[in-house]
C-alpha cells in the first residue's frame, strides 16, 4: 500500500525545493543527505512528503520520548491510512543494576514498566512484519537489544478458517508465546476459554480475537470489543505474535542453559585461581538460582544479561535490534529503507556515547561476580555497528555538526524561508551601561 498524505497545507516557501532535493538525492543512491532547516519552516512537513514519494519503510529516530512524542502524533496525522507506530523506551522508571566497590554497595535493578509504551513497541514490530506502508518514530532505545525477527516470526501462532486443530495444541501454543490464561478479566497478553470458543487478547491491540472451533476444526475467527463483546468483524486468519519481544524456541532454551552452566564452570575455575573466593561464591548462587528459573518457567530476573546464550550468538557478536525487523534488499542484504534522525547535531552524539556508558557499568558487575562476562554482550549497538545496519539516511538539524557535514562531504539542503513567509524579529543590541 503506497503512503497517503494527507493535509490542508501543500508546501510553500523553501519546501518545494528542500523536497525536491532529497527526493532527487535518494532517488540518485545518495547515502547520506543534510535537511538545515531553520526554526519554525516546517521540516517535519517537508520529511513527511519526502517519504511520501519514497515509498519506503521509514525509522525516525528522535534523541528523547518527548520529541519522539510529539513526532508519532504529527505523522499519524500525515498518515492516517498507514501504519504509523511509536517505539521508545517502555519505562517509567528505571534503576539500572550497578555496584559501587568504593562503598561495596549493590544496587539491584528496578523499573516500572508503561503498559500503554510496551503495547506500542509490540505494535511496531507487528507492523513491520505485517506491512510495507510503515512509519516507526523512536527514541535512541531502538538501538538496545531486542528479540530477533526470526525468533519473533517464527513462534507466531497462525490459523485460518477450516483449518484442523486441537483446542489443546492452539492453548500450548499461544503459552509457548508467553501468553496466559485468565478467564475472568482478559488483559493484554491473556486469553480465556469457554467450551470451544478461546478468546485471545493480542499484547500489541485493543481489540480481543475470538476463535470457534468445531469437532478440532476452526469454525470462524473474529474481532471482538473487548468491552461489549460484540463482533467487529469476521478475519479469514490469525497471525497472533508473542507477547514479548524475548522468546526462545524450546530446543534453543536447553541449548543455552548448557552453555551458560559451561561458561559459569569456566569464570568460576579463574576466579577459585585468583582466590576470589567471595566473587566465585557469589556468582554461583545467583546463576545456579537464574538457571533453575530458565528451566521450568523460560524466564528470571535479568534474563536479558544471558541474552547471548538465548539468541544462539558469538561472544562479541551484536545482539538483534528493532533496526533487524526493517526490510532488507534479498539479494545484497542492504538496507531496504529510509533513516531520518531528528535534531541530528543532538541525537548522532548520544547514539554513538550509549555503548560505552553500558560497557562500563557491566564491567564492574562482571569483575565482582555479580554477572556471567557474556552479560557484557547485552549491550546496545555501536556506532560503527549501527551505522553498517542503515541504509539511505536523512540528518534533520538547524545546526548539523561536523558529523553530518563531514559524512555528507559539505553538501546541504536549505530550508531558510518559511511557508508562512514571517522572517525573524529584528534583533536590537544596547549597551548595559546606564540601564536601570
Amino acid at each position: 500500500m503506497p503512503f497517503e498524505l494527507h493535509s490542508p497545507y501543500t508546501p510553500r516557501g523553501d519546501q518545494p525545493e528542500a523536497i525536491a532535493q532529497l527526493v532527487a538525492g535518494l532517488e540518485a543512491g545518495e547515502r547520506f543527505q543534510t535537511l538545515l532547516g531553520a526554526t519554525g519552516t516546517g521540516k517535519t512537513f517537508a520529511i513527511a512528503n519526502v517519504i511520501a514519494a519514497h515509498g519506503r519503510p521509514t525509522l525516525v529516530i528522535s534523541h528523547n520520548k518527548t520529541l519522539a512524542a510529539q513526532l508519532y502524533g504529527e505523522f499519524r496525522q500525515f498518515f492516517p491510512n498507514n501504519a504509523v507506530g511509536y517505539f521508545i523506551s517502555y519505562y517509567d522508571y528505571y534503576q539500572p543494576e550497578a555496584y559501587v566497590p568504593a562503598t561495596n554497595t549493590y544496587i539491584a535493578k528496578d523499573a516500572s514498566i508503561n503498559d500503554d509504551i510496551d503495547r506500542l513497541r509490540l505494535q511496531a514490530t507487528s507492523h513491520l512484519l505485517e506491512r510495507d506502508d510503515v512509519i516507526i518514530v523512536a527514541s535512541v532505545s531502538c538501538i538496545y537489544g531486542l528479540g530477533t525477527p526470526e525468533d519473533w516470526r517464527g513462534m507466531r501462532v497462525d490459523a485460518t478458517a477450516g483449518d484442523r486443530m486441537r483446542r489443546g495444541e492452539l492453548l500450548e501454543k499461544m503459552v509457548a508465546i508467553q501468553y496466559t490464561r485468565n478467564d475472568i478479566s482478559p488483559e493484554r497478553g491473556t486469553f480465556r476459554v469457554r467450551g470451544d470458543v478461546i478468546e485471545v487478547h493480542p499484547a500489541y491491540d485493543d481489540h480481543l480475537i475470538r476463535i470457534e472451533l468445531d469437532d478440532d476444526t476452526v469454525a470462524r475467527i473474529s474481532a471482538v470489543d473487548p468491552l461489549t463483546g460484540q463482533v467487529q468483524r469476521r478475519m479469514d486468519r490469525l497471525a497472533l505474535y508473542p507477547a514479548k519481544h524475548f522468546v526462545t524456541p524450546e530446543p534453543r532454551l536447553q541449548a543455552a542453559l548448557e552453555a551458560i552452566r559451561a561458561e559459569l564452570r569456566e569464570r568460576l575455575a579463574e576466579l577459585r585461581s585468583q582466590n576470589r573466593l567471595l566473587e566465585a561464591q557469589r556468582l554461583q548462587q545467583r546463576t545456579e538460582y537464574d538457571l533453575e528459573l530458565l528451566g521450568t518457567i523460560g524466564t528470571c530476573p535479568g534474563v536479558e544479561n544471558y541474552s547471548r546464550h538465548l539468541s544462539g550468538r558469538a561472544p562479541g557478536e551484536r545482539p538483534g535490534c528493532l533496526i533487524d525487523y526493517f526490510p532488507r534488499d534479498p539479494a545484497t542484504g542492504a538496507a531496504d529503507f529510509l533513516l531520518v534522525i531528528d535534531e541530528s547535531h543532538v541525537t548522532v552524539p548520544q547514539i554513538g556515547g550509549m555503548y560505552e556508558g553500558d560497557r562500563s557499568r557491566k564491567q564492574v558487575l562482571v569483575e565482582f561476580g555479580f554477572r556471567l562476562p557474556s552479560a557484557l554482550d547485552n549491550r546496545p549497538l555501536r556506532a560503527d555497528e549501527f551505522e553498517a545496519l542503515t541504509g539511505p539516511t536523512l540528518f534533520v538539524s538547524a545546526t548539523p555538526a561536523e558529523y553530518e557535514l563531514q559524512k555528507t562531504r559539505g553538501v546541504i539542503v536549505e530550508q531558510i524561508i518559511r511557508p508562512t513567509g514571517l522572517v525573524d524579529p529584528e534583533l536590537i543590541v544596547k549597551p548595559v551601561q546606564g540601564q536601570v
